[in-house]
């Protein structure tokens, strides 16, 4: 007989085959890390129930089984080769295998060109990852697949990490999204993570092989595939254990069962890992800390006895909702600290009546909300104030060290750290991309493992040997710690080292110290992740410095919301919260639907409460509340710049159509290149602004992941003309932009650059169109008429030089009466704000950052903050050309070094620097921008921006900028 065993990352799958290779037994269950038990197990059964004295060939395979074969000298065959052997002799016509596993995903071409892709350092949209978004819902996987199948609207959420997607999602729950399209939503993150971050380009068609326990278990999920991928793609009998089939196909060895038994049961002691020293030698250590800490204690009162004026601070955060109720000397009478469900609104509705019913005499003066979801409830409760978190847990953190000059707050899956200069918040550091030095990483190992979060936290503080595990992706970090299992390491050494990598991953991944002594001396630590010792531990021993942590570590956003309430209620007797009737009788109903006052299109969550109150959540502006469709007086320089460019139409001309992809530099190019062709007699058709349908449509032809977001959609805005039909398409390489005499050069960044050479050769389509992508350089203006009639008399007959010369002069004429009339708007509105006593912020980033697709509608929630928007190229050109201190060699980055400096010498402006994902020159503007700023005294706020619109996180900086700048 033939066995095949598959050790996969989270699972093991087991067949064995009779002589004629008929499957007669096979086995799936999750391991839980015990790989060598679970081994033992299956292996004892087949030769006592199965074999009965028989002989066996067996080979094993799978992503956690090569270091087991190796060490027990078994046969071992690869899985990609295991998968393929098993299609070949199964299903032999099938083109693609697309497979998820536990923690991988691959996809394997095996017409036109055998290939396998698969998943490198992020396990985001992988079984794992589908497992955490089912427990952040409080749903099975099985649930959310039957939920999945009543949706109605499906939300963009990221599956670019398995945790972060956390931050799409909670406020969509916050904001009473049904469960039903967030299961949805999720499933189609997952198919569109896969085929744009594995296929690359590479087109799947043909027959679509389903294999993996994800998409064998959840239609919903292969539904998903099958709409992104415009297939119906197959799941074939016994998906699940094509790569054990396979093993055993390849089984050619007879074992000896006895031995590989011994073999496997001795293979658990023998490895080593990379260990780091204890984080106590001993008890007294540990009983010093716990008393030093002990100290930090927030004043109690007796709530049943208190007659004072009460105040109420509420906290809805990501995962979790805490409430603190204080008395007129900031002592705590009572507090709440719960999991928020996926909606805060009944937990918070059920306290209130708790406090009501049992403390009748309770008279609270105000009451105020922070967090995630602060909005819906100061809406449904009536609260007095809504307070942005950083200001609620600086306010906190001051009544414990009132010199605090560093606060950091590590809560579910967020981490918020800021500095705090002159006695104002500056320098917030969110975490954007990642979130595993966040609590809810170690709540899922401690899942994973079996213990409930405080057991296994403690588990980890008197470890021999902690375990060094790098700081990694959570959903990742699970194979070093089954790696460090099998190697020996204990769970204790395991807990330990996972205190380790939070830590390390917030100070040098999130603020991104290059020393600890950067960050300041007075230290408050907070948020719930800190309320574990080991954490609280390692980031002492890391700073080198005794930092205070509150004993309410977990409540301090709520007890800040409270001192607060307080401040502002001026001595007030009664707070605007809802009575004990109107409590009693409180009802909530949740509606979606889309917004089309605007193309953002937001998707809005209409929330109704008792008494025809409303609370709209999802829109990026103030339209669908004040139902006003126009931009209105806003100043907002972003949304002048748009409507200049939408205003290039398309004019009938005698040589016909040229299409324009717009995107890119053509955001401010597009005034050149529109005038210059229709003066030659071509009518100008541009692909129009983006959307999500368009950067679908174009996903499947993006040759890279990690290239930044605006150059993704070109994709989309190319294959866009294809199907309106056009002929010929214009997008040109252009290695320099204009030189505006800001820097030491004027080079487009290499993206800009070149991706039309990206686009040509990942687009098979254009080859059987003009698509003319020469490299062109407008900045040598007298050069351009001769170079550019050369170009074009490839591809057109009819074109003569002198033509190209009238038409180069009518566009560059353009140009320039283009850029005037930005600058003359933008100087109209600095004079406007500056009359109106407005806040002004320079919106810095690249000409595309205009796109709404791109920019998420940040201009427009700055305005409805009360803020002017100003556009960085509208201040640039009144500065000279300075020195910096990195290569200043970009048109760019010319201008936003140029704006930084301009608004140094500004107390009324302040510059918000847009960032997009994976832009790699940014890493070194960023740096550069924070330090002319900070030379200045000025606050630098970055925002960064990919295809996820996450302006929950967005708004906490904006706002924590304007309370700093009040202050």
């Amino acid at each position: 007989m033939k066995i095949g065993l598959d050790i996969g990352s989270t699972t093991i799958k087991c067949v064995v085959l009779d002589e004629n290779e008929n499957i007669v037994y096979k086995s799936y269950e999750r391991h839980m890390s015990q790989i060598t038990q679970k081994m033992t197990e299956l292996l004892l059964k087949i030769k006592n129930d199965i074999l009965g004295g028989a002989s066996a060939q067996l080979t094993v395979s799978g992503s956690a089984g090569m270091g087991i074969a190796q060490t027990c000298q078994l046969p071992f065959v690869q899985e990609v080769y295991a998968t393929r052997i098993a299609t070949g002799r199964l299903l032999p016509d099938t083109d693609v295998i697309i497979e998820l596993g536990g923690e991988d995903a691959k996809i394997l071409f095996l017409t036109g060109g055998t290939e396998v892709r698969m998943n490198g350092s992020c396990a985001g949209g992988t079984g794992a990852f589908i497992d955490q978004m089912a427990t952040l819902l409080n749903i099975t996987p099985d649930e959310m697949n039957q939920l999945a199948g009543q949706y109605e609207k499906i939300y963009t959420i990221a599956s670019r990490c398995g945790v972060f997607a956390k931050s799409d999602i909670q406020p969509l729950l916050n904001q009473g999204a049904r469960k039903s399209d967030i299961s949805a939503s999720i499933f189609a993150a997952v198919a569109n993570q896969t085929i744009a971050g594995l296929a690359q380009g590479r087109k799947i068609s043909g027959k679509v092989l389903y294999l993996g326990g994800p998409l064998t278990f959840l239609s919903r999920l292969r539904f998903a595939f099958d709409t992104a991928l415009q297939t119906t793609g197959i799941c074939p009998e016994n998906s699940l254990y094509f790569v054990a089939l396979g093993a055993a196909y390849s089984s050619i060895e007879d074992i000896d069962l006895d031995k590989a038994l011994e073999n496997i049961a001795s293979y658990g002691n023998q490895a080593a890992f990379l260990f780091i020293p204890p984080l106590f030698e001993n008890e007294a250590e540990y009983n010093e800390f716990k008393a030093r800490h002990a100290a930090n204690k927030a004043p109690r009162g007796d709530i049943s006895a208190y007659t004072g004026r009460a105040y109420l601070g509420i906290d809805a955060g990501s995962t979790t909702v805490k409430a603190v109720v204080i008395g007129e000397n900031g002592e705590i009478l009572d507090s709440v600290y719960r999991g928020n469900s996926g909606n805060p609104v009944p937990i918070i509705r059920e306290y209130l009546l708790e406090l009501f019913h049992q403390y009748p005499a309770l008279r609270f003066a105000a009451a105020a909300v922070t967090g995630y979801g602060e909005e819906l409830l100061r809406n449904a409760f009536e609260l007095d104030y809504g307070i942005v978190e950083t200001v609620a847990h600086f306010t906190a953190a001051k009544h414990f060290l009132p010199d605090v000059d560093f606060v950091i707050d590590i809560g579910g899956q967020d981490m918020k750290c800021f500095k705090i200069r002159r006695g104002a918040i500056d320098n917030i550091f969110l975490n954007e991309a990642c979130s595993s030095g966040c609590g809810s990483f170690l709540q899922t190992f401690a899942n994973t493992l079996g213990y409930d979060i405080a057991e296994f936290a403690e588990m980890g503080l008197f470890a021999k040997r902690p375990v060094d595990l790098g700081s990694r992706c959570t959903v990742f970090m699970n194979s070093s710690v089954k790696q460090a299992q099998k190697d020996g390491a204990t769970t204790e050494d395991i807990s330990a080292g996972l205190s380790v990598s939070v830590v390390k991953n917030a100070i040098y991944k999130v603020i991104r110290v290059s020393s600890a002594e950067e960050l300041g001396r007075n230290i408050v630590v907070q948020g719930g992740t800190f309320l574990n010792d080991a954490v609280l531990r390692v980031f002492e021993k890391e700073m080198g410095v005794h930092v205070v942590r509150p004993d309410i570590s977990g409540l301090m956003g709520a007890y800040g919301a409270a001192l607060y309430a307080q401040s502002k209620s001026n001595g007030q007797e009664k707070s605007s919260l809802i009575s004990l009737d109107e409590l009693k009788d409180f009802k909530h109903e949740v509606k979606v639907t889309s917004c089309g006052l605007c193309n953002n299109h937001c998707r809005l969550t209409i929330n109704i409460f008792g008494g025809n109150r409303r609370f709209i959540g999802g829109n990026r502006c103030e339209k669908p509340v004040t139902k006003r469709s126009g931009g209105g007086s806003e100043l907002n320089m972003y949304a002048y710049k748009l409507d200049q460019l939408l205003s290039y139409k398309p004019v009938a001309g005698k040589r016909g159509k040229i299409g324009i992809p717009m995107g890119l530099n053509m955001y401010e190019l597009l005034p050149f290149w529109h005038t210059f062709f229709t003066q030659l007699g071509f009518e100008v058709v541009t692909s129009g602004l983006s959307n999500r349908d368009l950067y679908i449509k174009g996903q499947a032809t993006i040759p890279s992941d990690t290239v930044c977001f605006p150059a993704k959609l070109m994709h989309g805005h190319v294959l866009s003309l294809v199907e309106n039909d056009i002929k010929t398409i214009f997008y040109p390489c252009m290695s320099y932009n204009f030189d505006e005499g800001l820097g030491d050069n004027h080079y487009n960044c290499p993206v800009v650059a070149y991706y039309p050479e990206v686009i040509s050769a990942n687009t098979a389509v254009l080859q059987k169109l003009t698509f003319i992508h020469d490299y062109v350089g407008i900045h040598r203006r007298k050069d351009f008429p001769k170079k550019m009639a050369e170009i074009l008399s490839q591809y057109f007959q009819d074109i003569d030089e002198k033509e190209v010369k009238a038409a180069a002069k009518a566009a560059y004429g353009e140009y320039e009466a283009y850029l005037a009339r930005i600058r003359a708007e933008g100087d109209r509105m600095i004079q406007q704000a500056e009359a109106e006593k407005k806040p002004i912020i320079i919106l810095s980033g690249r000409p595309y950052h205009l796109d709404p697709e791109i920019n998420h509608g940040i201009d427009k929630l700055i305005t409805s903050l009360g803020a002017a928007v100003i556009s960085e190229d509208v201040v640039s050109c009144r500065v000279e050309h300075f020195p910096t201190t990195v290569l200043n060699q970009w048109t760019y980055h010319a201008r936003l070094y140029a704006a930084a400096k301009y608004v140094g010498g500004k107390p009324n402006m302040n510059l918000v620097q847009l960032v997009s994902f994976g832009c790699g020159v940014d890493a070194i503007t960023t740096d550069e921008v924070r330090s002319i700023l900070e030379k200045n005294d000025k606050i630098y706020t970055q925002i960064k921006i990919d295809e996820i619109s996450n302006l929950g996180a967005i708004k906490i900086r904006l706002r924590s900028l304007f309370a700093a700048l009040e202050q």
